[in-house]
């Protein structure tokens, strides 16, 4: 996997050095429309989609129907039923669904396996159709939205090149949740795992190549 050299020298000419931590972590923050959180040691959970996965008017319209405000809390009703709602539009297979391709959905997960145990302690992750479920520990200095650029930059660089196209590929938001408690970790490793099962892709966790399931059973 070429990610380290290619992904540095885009972010050397940006005048960044990507090859140690950046900036101090943020804590509470909010961008575009969702909270996040980002702290050394916790456990994070990450979703992120293709661009496609769920178009801009359709969330338009959510947020509207929400009566959504900028910076709401995370536990915020509102924040709740708009992050059901994109996981059901996200697992109903929208837009073309170019992580169903073997050879791009390989990438990403050796993109996400690149610097475990480096920037970040990876946990479980299953790769959909339309979007990534990842599950982290999060490293002192290496901030979240650091990472997420690293494994955004690359692969929707690499994926447009597969697929001999041009433009945007995942979308610009992703979506994070803390781990609170062990309950909580088992339960968003369960879901993480069986959502190939839940959505029909697969008949049990193990059978979905592109997950820590089926790494972990290989």
């Amino acid at each position: 996997m070429q990610a380290p050299k290619e992904e540095e020298s885009r972010t050397q000419e940006a005048g960044e050095d990507a090859g140690a931590p950046s900036e101090a972590h943020k804590g509470w923050y909010s961008r575009n429309y969702l909270p996040h959180f980002d702290a050394p040691g916790l456990q994070q959970s990450i979703t992120f989609r293709l661009f496609d996965a769920v178009p801009l008017a359709v969330l338009e319209d959510w947020r509207e129907d929400l009566g959504w405000l900028e910076s709401l809390p995370a536990t915020d009703p509102r924040v709740v039923e708009l992050q059901n709602r994109i996981a059901r539009y996200e697992d109903a297979h929208h837009g073309e669904c170019w992580l169903r391709q073997p050879a791009i959905a390989q990438m990403v997960e050796d993109a996400l396996l690149h610097f475990d145990a480096q920037r970040y302690r990876l946990l479980a992750w299953c790769i959909m159709p339309n979007h990534v479920h990842v599950l982290i520990e999060m490293c002192d200095g290496w901030p979240l939205d650091d990472i997420l650029h690293t494994w955004k930059s690359y692969t929707a660089h690499e994926a447009n090149r597969m697929l001999r196209r041009t433009g945007p590929f995942w979308f610009r938001e992703y979506f994070d949740r803390f781990i609170r408690n062990e309950e909580h970790y088992r339960n968003t490793v369960e879901y993480i795992i069986n959502n190939p099962v839940k959505t029909g892709l697969a008949g049990r966790p193990e059978a979905w190549r592109f997950s820590s399931a089926h790494r972990q059973e290989s």
